[in-house]
Parts: C-alpha cells; sequence; structure tokens
C-alpha cells in the first residue's frame, strides 16, 4: 500500500531508487575523504606551536577561514587553503564575464561556454592557492610562540613544499566537490564546507557547556542560546524559503493539427538572491586588522591598536560596518547573479510575457524593481541572523561555530540538497507512472 507523504512523493518509491542511492553513498565516502584529509599536516610544521597560535587568534580572520576549512588551518593540514581558492576564483569569473564583452560572449556560447568559463576558474584556482600558499609559508616562518618557532627549519624548501602542498589540497578539494556535484547528490562545494562546519559543531557545543559548568555563564543562559539557535535555525529556513513568483504566459502555438501553449508558468525569484557570500565578506573585511594587529602585537602601532579596539566584537562601530558590508554586498552579488536585461530577453525569444508588461525593456525594467524590494528585505533578513550571534559571542564568548555565518551555511546547503533528493524521489515517481500506463495500455 502506498505510503503518501506531505512533500507528494510516495515514501516507498526510496526503497527502490538504486541510482539515487549509490548517489548518497558516494557523497558520503567523499565527504569522508575530505574529513581525513583536514588532519594530515603539511611537512616541518610543529603542531604544539602551531595550536597555541590558532587558539590565541581564534576571534580574527583565522577563526573564520579555520571554521570554513573544517579546522584545517589551525592544524595547517593540506586542506588548510579548503575551497576558498576556488569560490573566490568562481566569482572572479562572474564579475569578469559582466564587465569583459569577451567573457561574456564566451558564456552566452551554451554548454561549451559553460565548459570554457569553468576551465579558466580551475586555472585561477591554481594561480589563487599558489599566491596564498606562498603569503601563508612566509607568515609561518615569521611566527614564534613562547621562545618557539612553528617552524623549525625555515627556507626555500620549506616554502616550495608548503606552496605544493596546500596548492595540491586545494585542486583536489575542488575535483572532489566537481565529482560530487556530477556523480552524488547536492552542491560538492557547498557540501565539503558544510561538513568541516557541522564536524566541527560537537566540540563547539561542549566548550558552551564547559563554559556553564565552570561558572562562566549562567546555565540558564546555556539554556536560553540553544533555544535562541533552534528558532533562528527555523527562521533562517522560512526566510530561504520565501520567493516572489511573478507570472510568465506563453502564446498558444499551432504545429500541424496540434495546438500547443498557452499556458502559464512562474518565475521564481528568492529573497535571498545572494546567499551567504555577503556575510563571509563582510567578516573577511573587517577581521583583517585584528588579524594584522594579533601578529604584530609586540611591533603594532598605537593606531591599529586604537582601530582594532573600535573593530572588536560587540563593538557599535563593528556592527554597524558589518551590516553596512552585508548589505553592500548582498546588493552587488545579486546584481551579478541575476541579470533582468537577460532574463527579459530570453522571456521575449520563447514567447513569454509577464501580464501587464510589454516584452523587453519595460518586463527588465519590473523585474529589476521586484528584485531591489526582494534585496532589501534580504539584505535586513541577513543582517539580523548575522549581527545578533555576533553580539552574544562578544559578550558571553559563544564559540564562533554558533555563528550567524555558519548556520546561514548550514541551513542554505541543506535545503539546496534536500531539494534535489525530493526531485530525484519525484521523477522516480513519475517513471513508475508511466510504466504502469504503458503496461496498462499493452493489456487494453
Amino acid at each position: 500500500m502506498a505510503n503518501p507523504s506531505n512533500t507528494g512523493f510516495d515514501l516507498s518509491i526510496l526503497s527502490k531508487a538504486h541510482e539515487l542511492k549509490s548517489r548518497i553513498f558516494f557523497t558520503i565516502m567523499a565527504l569522508i575523504v575530505c574529513r581525513i584529509g583536514s588532519y594530515i599536516p603539511i611537512p616541518g610544521v610543529n603542531p604544539s606551536v602551531l595550536s597555541d597560535i590558532a587558539a590565541q587568534n581564534s576571534q580574527g580572520i583565522l577563526g573564520m577561514f579555520n571554521m570554513l576549512s573544517g579546522g584545517s588551518l589551525g592544524r595547517m593540514s593540506i586542506f588548510a587553503l579548503a575551497i576558498m581558492p576556488y569560490i573566490t576564483a568562481s566569482i572572479i569569473m562572474q564579475l569578469m564575464t559582466v564587465l569583459s564583452p569577451t567573457l561574456e560572449a564566451i558564456k552566452k556560447e551554451g554548454e561549451s561556454g559553460k565548459k570554457k568559463i569553468n576551465q579558466l576558474t580551475r586555472y585561477a584556482t591554481v594561480v589563487l592557492s599558489a599566491f596564498q600558499g606562498f603569503g601563508i609559508a612566509v607568515s609561518l616562518e615569521a611566527l614564534v610562540a613562547g621562545g618557539a618557532s612553528v617552524v623549525p627549519d625555515p627556507g626555500m624548501f620549506f616554502r616550495i613544499t608548503t606552496v605544493v602542498s596546500l596548492s595540491c589540497g586545494t585542486l583536489l578539494l575542488m575535483w572532489i566537490g566537481e565529482q560530487i556535484t556530477s556523480k552524488g547528490i547536492g552542491n560538492g562545494t557547498s557540501l565539503i564546507i558544510f561538513t568541516g562546519i557541522v564536524a566541527e559543531f560537537p566540540s563547539a557545543i561542549i566548550k558552551l557547556l564547559e563554559l556553564g559548568r565552570a561558572g562562566a555563564i549562567s546555565p540558564f543562559l546555556v539554556l536560553l542560546l540553544f533555544v535562541f539557535v533552534v528558532g533562528l535555525i527555523g527562521f533562517v529556513v522560512f526566510m530561504e524559503r520565501a520567493q516572489r513568483r511573478i507570472l510568465v504566459q506563453y502564446p498558444k502555438r499551432q504545429v500541424g493539427n496540434k495546438i500547443y501553449g498557452g499556458e502559464g508558468s512562474h518565475l521564481p525569484l528568492k529573497l535571498n538572491t545572494s546567499g551567504v557570500i555577503p556575510p563571509i565578506f563582510a567578516n573577511a573585511i573587517l577581521l583583517f586588522p585584528l588579524t594584522i594587529a594579533n601578529f604584530t602585537k609586540n611591533d603594532a602601532s598605537g593606531i591599529l591598536n586604537t582601530i582594532t579596539s573600535y573593530l572588536a566584537h560587540g563593538k557599535p562601530l563593528y556592527i554597524l560596518l558589518y551590516i553596512s558590508f552585508i548589505v553592500f554586498f548582498c546588493f552587488f552579488y545579486t546584481a551579478i547573479v541575476f541579470n533582468p536585461t537577460e532574463t527579459a530577453d530570453n522571456l521575449k525569444k520563447y514567447g513569454g510575457i509577464v501580464p501587464g508588461r510589454k516584452p523587453g525593456k519595460n518586463t527588465a525594467d519590473y523585474l529589476d524593481f521586484i528584485l531591489t524590494r526582494l534585496t532589501v528585505i534580504g539584505a535586513f533578513y541577513i543582517s539580523v541572523v548575522c549581527a545578533l550571534p555576533e553580539v552574544l559571542m562578544a559578550h558571553y564568548t559563544i564559540p564562533f561555530y554558533l555563528g550567524g555565518t555558519s548556520i546561514l551555511i548550514v541551513v542554505n546547503v541543506v535545503i539546496d540538497t534536500m531539494s534535489q533528493v525530493q526531485t530525484h524521489l519525484f521523477s522516480y515517481q513519475y517513471e513508475g507512472l508511466i510504466k504502469k500506463a504503458k503496461l496498462r495500455d499493452k493489456k487494453l
């Protein structure tokens, strides 16, 4: 007997979805490889000294990138750069396709153009990872804690091995992410970041409970924080699923003796088109001065110390600038990923019209107007989700992994992955219905 669910598909199909199960298994095994690699250290580094320095700089930009790398940066493993160079290269290429007519023309070539853009993104990833790897090697050689150096034997050999190790680690993660996207389930790049964050959640929760047991924060506040996090997750899920559906109608057309078209569809515009990019970039910019000051405690000037004191977590200036950068990147990145003019031209090309709007420029202006209003609401929502945990972390020493950025990433990835799983289940259900219909026709 069928077991219908609220999502509209038969859950009994899951037992027959062999391809889906193999995709899920492949994804899990690939993510396990990523976690194993995050514990393989680069050669020539003293791990005990490095862990002390990582703990001292946990509230700076290193803390944020350590979170995105799943602790790999704090352990200085071969995956210390994580997938961030690839993400940065992808954003740069998206921006260049808007600014460069040549790349824009390549993008419009369809599937072949997409492959060319992906190949250029890989080349840019190699350059960025090598550049960042060299910067990390030079920085590690200069780090000293308790009279001991992080790199006992500095020199050109150490720099070369560090650049090669970190670059190869990033390229391996990039390849694994692409394999997950094509052969697994979900977006590979997002799942790699998701796995790193979730892997550190237990230690963050244990640290929070230890603070409560030690009396640093009251047990009632610990319970209140857990309720707050659960409520925040529910709010993020609701807002991430919210969208504005614009009605699009297609005219009827006759092909031979049959009439096609005439139906209506919807163009969905998400409330948060920019995703998790705005808080990540805003955090990186604001935490940079704090990181520089922590690395140069003995040589830091009074001006730098003054700036970092005002930009500390929870300070009014920090919160104000944080919200301002989030709003800016929300509008900036939305303008990159969604082009109203291009969308209006595609609708006009295929005969789609928005009721009450003329095809072409009038439709593009209407889409731009709707998107701007949605982005205002989305920017406000992201600002609230990210700013409130920042204030709590500053006053109650909450672990970085329980912040708004990590919650946004986790919720977005879970929603996207579950949507793909649901799509696969729907396809299997439709295939079963088609087979039953064919069998019934044959019997008749």
